[in-house]
């Protein structure tokens, strides 16, 4: 255990201490396919080179929140503050009761045996972050190699990209082995056309690469109308949806890093899924049926 002492970031707010109780009944079953947990920094220390320092989020209020909005299980993705020590990750899947599943950073270097630690701790993908203001490096080489080594885990690559960023990088990610989950449906403009050329090359991606997933997460994130209902992401988040009913996945995004103008309630996140996803068949493929297929594919034969 360490003894070193961490202080969120100035400005930055604490995730919702009382949410509220969802609207929106989600189907038995139901995944948490987007949160982290963070720390506590006492006991798994934040990376020392890092972007941000978030609030601890133990693994013990992830589980409040999941029984208290109704889900039965999370996917815990590492986030940039803990770099590729998937300690803090692998303990909280370790103490899920099998209602867990992790996706992982890793270096370029990661042995086969640590890979193979990881598959045997609940971990299913590994992610990598494109976005420039949270990266120093964009990792091109480090991607494709880790990306070929993770297809005899039957893992997937997860990717966090910025849809300005897109246009450059289009090539490449259509280059790339095996299943592909973009975080946040590429973090689009909301402020432009949800039917214009940005978000079009986003689902002209997908269209042409059936290996490739979006989340629909982060409507909190991405709004430029605000909480409750943010209306401006659902047309964009509905679109992606209704095209690709089957490999579109969704999450609360809890404990809610680098936000500083509000603090989502995660109750009324819920109470979004029915207008993105609006009949009984689509909330179930994204909660249900597609979480479980990448993630607890043994449940599903």
């Amino acid at each position: 255990m360490s003894n070193r002492k961490f202080t969120m970031d100035d400005g930055w707010l604490e995730f919702h201490p009382n949410p509220s109780v969802p609207d929106f009944k989600v189907p038995r079953g139901s995944v948490d396919a987007h949160c982290h947990v963070f720390g506590p920094g006492d006991v798994f220390p934040y990376a020392a080179v890092r972007k941000y320092t978030p609030c601890d989020a133990p693994k013990e209020k992830l589980w409040e929140l999941r029984d208290h909005l109704g889900f039965a299980r999370n996917v815990i993705v590492q986030a940039t503050c803990h770099g590729t020590d998937n300690r803090a990750l692998v303990d909280a899947i370790h103490h899920s009761g099998g209602n867990a599943r992790g996706v992982a950073s890793v270096k370029r270097d990661v042995t086969d045996d640590e890979l193979q630690a990881l598959q045997d701790a609940g971990v299913r993908g590994v992610r990598f972050s494109f976005v420039k203001r949270l990266v120093d490096t964009l990792p091109h080489d480090a991607l494709r190699e880790v990306g070929e080594r993770i297809q005899a885990l039957g893992w997937h690559l997860v990717i966090y990209v910025e849809a300005q960023d897109l246009p450059e990088l289009y090539d490449f990610f259509s280059s790339l082995p095996g299943t592909i989950v973009f975080d946040h449906m590429g973090r689009p403009d909301v402020s432009k056309d949800a039917n214009g050329d940005e978000f079009d090359l986003f689902n002209k991606l997908l269209s042409e690469n059936e290996n490739m997933w979006a989340k629909v997460s982060c409507p909190d994130r991405l709004s430029v109308s605000g909480p409750p209902d943010y209306v401006d992401v659902v047309p964009f988040a509905k679109r992606i949806v209704e095209a690709f009913p089957d490999r579109v996945l969704w999450g609360t995004d809890w404990p809610h890093p680098n936000l500083t103008s509000h603090m989502p309630d995660d109750g009324k996140l819920v109470d979004y899924i029915p207008k993105i996803a609006a009949t009984p068949e689509l909330q179930r493929k994204l909660l249900v049926d597609n979480p479980m297929r990448l993630y607890w594919p043994e449940e599903m034969c």
